[in-house]
Order: C-alpha cells, then sequence, then structure tokens
C-alpha cells in the first residue's frame, strides 16, 4: 500500500486519467473530490464490497441453476 500525505487542495493521479483531490479536513473526516473519465465506476468501499458479493451470489445461483 502507497500511502501519501497531502495538504488540502493537493491531488493524487492515477494512472493518465483519475485525479483525486483533498477538498477538506474536518473533525478527523476527509473529504475527497474525484475527477475520471464517465466510463470509470468509482464506489465507495463498502458498497463495491456489497456490489461484489451481489454479482457472486447472482453467479453461484446461475451455476446452481444450470446443474439442473
Amino acid at each position: 500500500m502507497l500511502v501519501l500525505t497531502r495538504k488540502i487542495g493537493a491531488s493524487v493521479v492515477l494512472g493518465n486519467t483519475i485525479r483525486i483531490t483533498v477538498l477538506e479536513l474536518s473533525h478527523g473526516v476527509v473529504r475527497l473530490g474525484f475527477e475520471a473519465p464517465p466510463d470509470v465506476s468509482i464506489y465507495r468501499d463498502e458498497i463495491h464490497r456489497e456490489i461484489a458479493r451481489s454479482n457472486q451470489a447472482a453467479m453461484e445461483n446461475a451455476t446452481s441453476e444450470g446443474n439442473r
């Protein structure tokens, strides 16, 4: 894991197309801004995990139905 220290207004660039900017720090909470092409999905980690669980369940269901 890469760990960086950034000040408010500072950015990090991923690849050539995704920019993450520190917008605000308040009471231990960081507010980030994301700039990315429209075809790049950006999810909070907990949402991404839920999508992955749902996709896995759908694949398992499709596999079990195919074995009938």
